[in-house]
């Protein structure tokens, strides 16, 4: 069982910068692939970003290549999202998700998810 629990989440202006955080209870964290999510306010969740076990492998979406980066802590059972130069339709909430695979990019290969935290980028 693995509980996660997003943070960092909030209003930033088009253009600016957010980090999120995902804290992960569980000693066997460091052998799930954590993955990140949105969903934006009438349309279905979507993925954004993923990455393996040891952190050695990515994977994004298209539409946030070059501008988000995962990454993670097993010492601290925690991942990231570094989310940089932002845009009005990045905003939505984002959900962390553990995986027990090598790395995922679809909803049903997760098996526990967070609350998801809010991110509002304004124009």
């Amino acid at each position: 069982q693995v509980q996660l629990v997003e943070s960092g989440g909030g209003l930033v202006q088009a253009g600016g910068s957010l980090r999120l955080s995902c804290a992960a209870s569980g000693r066997t964290f460091s052998s799930y692939a954590m993955g990140w999510f949105r969903q934006a306010p009438g349309k279905e969740r979507e993925f954004v970003a993923a990455i393996s076990w040891s952190g050695g492998s990515t994977y994004y979406a298209d539409s946030v290549k070059g501008r988000f980066t995962i990454s993670r802590d097993n010492a601290k059972n925690t991942v990231y999202l570094q989310m940089n130069s932002l845009k009005p339709e990045d905003t939505a909430v984002y959900y962390c998700a553990a995986a027990g695979s090598t790395i995922a990019t679809r909803i049903v290969e997760y098996d526990y998810w967070g609350q998801g935290t809010q991110v509002t980028v304004s124009s």
